[in-house]
């Protein structure tokens, strides 16, 4: 994994890497560059044990305002890189699977725009923190697309149900802050100022659990959420809970536990 990222910045404060989106200029709109080195970040994460958590989050006024345009119009043709056409779109398409795909929980601070793309990042998070600004929408279908692209169609009912993903994909309207919260897209809205300190909140939660236990939480969830029966949902936590129970962390935990130490 690099460390030197041209479209975003990763800091690492202990346990945690703060990634930030670093395309003011352009509202943080996604290019092939920053494609390509999103797939490397998340690609390596699995294999990063000292990272717990990660947080991300756009610099200027947006979060993400989805796919650059001006770039993609430029790029568009037979000669276009990836060969043009599905090869760029599973080329990004992969960096939604690699999110969900790592161990580390990752939280989104949204402010100002997340659309298309941008919006996806949201929807493809663990924990999904909102300032008063946010406005977010499945901008494909204002493109002349369909709105069922970079996981969409998948994460968006599987967050606020059928009927008011419906709505948003059908019309690419806008949901603002408070809607996403009255939805439950949403765990919190917060001032813009405040979504840093908002965040340390749930990520000094995480970091007071196991390390096996929060990496395997994420990991049951996605497998649960598409469960064909209950069984097979309990068949993952009993892994899960024979995993974690055979680690030194866990005995140390249930020592302090009976003793009142928890």
């Amino acid at each position: 994994m690099a460390t030197d990222y041209q479209t975003f910045t990763i800091e690492k404060r202990g346990a945690v890497d703060w990634l930030t989106f670093n395309r003011p200029e352009a509202r943080n709109a996604i290019t092939i560059e920053m494609a390509t080195e999103l797939r490397d970040y998340f690609g390596a994460l699995p294999e990063q044990e000292s990272v717990r958590v990660v947080v991300m989050r756009g610099a200027g006024k947006s979060f993400c305002a989805g796919l650059d345009i001006k770039e993609a119009g430029a790029t568009a043709g037979p000669d276009a890189p990836f060969g043009g056409g599905m090869g760029f779109q599973s080329y990004l398409a992969d960096v939604y699977i690699r999110m969900r795909r790592c161990p580390q929980p990752i939280v989104s601070l949204v402010h100002g725009a997340a659309c298309g793309g941008g919006f996806s990042f949201v929807l493809a998070s663990d924990i999904r923190i909102a300032g008063e600004s946010a406005r977010m929408n499945a901008a494909y279908i204002k493109l002349g697309l369909s709105a069922c692209d970079m996981g969409c169609s998948y994460f968006l009912p599987r967050l606020v149900g059928t009927s008011v993903a419906s709505e948003l994909m059908l019309t690419g309207r806008f949901i603002d802050a408070p809607r996403a919260l009255a939805t439950g897209l949403v765990s919190a809205v917060v001032p813009d100022d405040e979504l840093e300190a908002a965040a340390a909140i749930y990520v000094d939660d995480m970091l007071a659990t196991s390390a096996i236990g929060l990496r395997m939480t994420k990991d049951g969830l996605n497998f649960s959420i598409d469960a064909p029966s209950l069984e097979a949902a309990m068949a993952i936590e009993n892994r899960n809970q024979l995993m974690c129970s055979s680690s030194q962390e866990f005995r140390d935990r249930m020592k302090g536990f009976v003793k009142g130490e928890r």
